[in-house]
């Protein structure tokens, strides 16, 4: 990149660009993603961010591709040729990993949410402590790098391709653990190794518990038993919605936006009555 000044000229437009969904105002919409724009944010100036967001709404993004650690992308300024951009991401060692592991581990809901497709609210307490951070914080987190020759780093082509990339992480909320040199699967697979070992390790200490016959039990068959006493059913919308469904993915057998939209209203609904009916006695 040089230092030499440019004078300001419009990019040639783009046919079948990568356009923005966010037509003004923020980009995102989930939690996660809006993390990773205010990641961009912190390292941009004002000016390069809106005519990134321009360049991104506008449709100058012509390919955005993962790779490890990190994605490449074309962005079209005013020249002939494409610039080339670059953003990488620091991956996390096995080591931190590890330990990110051992502190989800320790939290039943992050493994059902992670399960559903959703990326918990409080998982950057677990990255915290294992001395890391899911998300970018300091420059060095994050190297980029433009063909275009701006001087500033991050340009606005940059900035463009990282709101697209933003808005990716809204689909597919376990790109930044890829990013980090872990996949979902990967993840999941080790939640469920270190769960089973705790399993198995809680199995060992139960009491066998005295069974008595059916036989001997006749007289009191139909009273409620001590160990009953404690026992209450809560009947509430469920933590996550539609988890099952969110597991599924998208039906591939039928056209967008697919049954899977139509299911979750429904089960919502069923959801709804089913609360009505439970207490309808209370009212």
């Amino acid at each position: 990149m040089s230092y030499y000044y440019f004078k300001p000229t419009k990019p040639k437009e783009v046919e079948d660009g990568i356009k923005a969904r966010s037509k003004r105002g923020a980009f995102a919409s989930s939690w996660w993603a809006k993390q990773w724009i205010s990641a961009l944010e912190r390292l941009v100036d004002s000016g390069r961010l809106g005519r990134g967001r321009s360049y991104a709404r506008k449709g100058q993004v012509i390919s955005i591709d993962e790779k490890k650690d990190g994605v490449l992308a074309k962005v079209q300024g005013s020249r002939r040729t494409p610039y080339k951009v670059t953003i990488n991401i620091t991956s996390l060692t096995d080591a931190q990993w590890e330990e990110v592991i051992d502190a989800l581990s320790e939290q039943a809901i992050f493994t059902a949410q992670l399960l559903a497709g959703e990326m918990p609210q409080g998982i950057e307490e677990a990255f915290d402590e294992a001395g890391a951070s899911l998300f970018p914080k300091k420059r060095g987190d994050l190297y980029t790098e433009c063909s275009c020759p701006d001087y500033a780093n991050p340009c606005k082509h940059i900035a463009a391709a990282h709101y697209i990339l933003g808005e990716r992480f809204d689909e597919d909320p376990f790109l930044i653990f890829r990013l980090r040199g872990r996949t979902q699967d990967d993840v999941m697979q080790a939640l469920r190794e270190r769960r089973a070992g705790e399993d198995d390790f809680a199995e060992e200490d139960d009491v066998e518990e005295e069974i008595i016959p059916l036989d001997e039990r006749i007289a009191t068959f139909f009273e409620l038993g001590a160990s009953l006493d404690g026992f209450s059913v809560s009947i509430q919308n469920p933590a996550i919605k539609t988890p099952l469904l969110k597991r599924l993915g998208e039906a591939s057998f039928v056209p967008k936006p697919g049954i899977e939209v139509l299911l979750q209203s429904a089960y919502s609904k069923i959801s709804e009555k089913a609360i009505e009916l439970a207490y309808e006695e209370d009212k």
